[in-house]
């Protein structure tokens, strides 16, 4: 499986988050980003979208689970602990990019051939979330991509 190796710089967003098992809710989680950002005229031109599944499933109760819907913008919200809308800085690093199906099927294809194609590639996986990049252009074409936080 090719990837490509991708370094980010921070990036501001706006993210929704949702905590509990992983799951469909996790797309109604990004659903409800949509919506926002759309009422905003955010998801015009180049929007790229996140998911970021922040604890791993096998060390973390389901019920602690964090999912964060995010969206790649400059606009900063007034901080409101009652709003789940917040602005953040998504903090970047180092990732090995897998462009794959945007199915189920086509994520558990791809989980069973990244690793394989990590260690092939001399990469070490980074203790940090993978994230789930959603561009437009390929989200239109049923693409989307896994990026894996990498140690070269």
């Amino acid at each position: 499986m090719e990837f490509a190796v991708e370094t980010w710089g921070e990036t501001p967003i706006v993210y929704v988050r949702r905590t509990g098992p992983y799951g469909p809710e996790n797309k109604q989680t990004m659903e409800r980003l949509k919506e926002w950002a759309k009422k905003r005229g955010l998801l015009e031109g180049n929007a790229v979208l996140f998911g970021i599944p922040q604890d791993d499933p096998r060390t973390t109760a389901p019920e602690a689970c964090r999912y964060d819907a995010c969206i790649a913008t400059d606009l900063v919200l007034e901080q409101d602990e009652t709003d789940p809308l917040q602005s953040g800085i998504f903090e970047g690093g180092t990732y090995a990019v897998f462009r794959i199906a945007h199915t189920a099927e086509g994520v558990r294809q791809a989980w069973n051939e990244i690793l394989p194609a990590l260690q092939a590639g001399g990469c070490e996986i980074a203790n940090k979330p993978t994230v789930e990049r959603y561009a437009e252009k390929l989200l239109r074409e049923d693409w989307c991509e896994l990026c894996v936080p990498i140690r070269i």
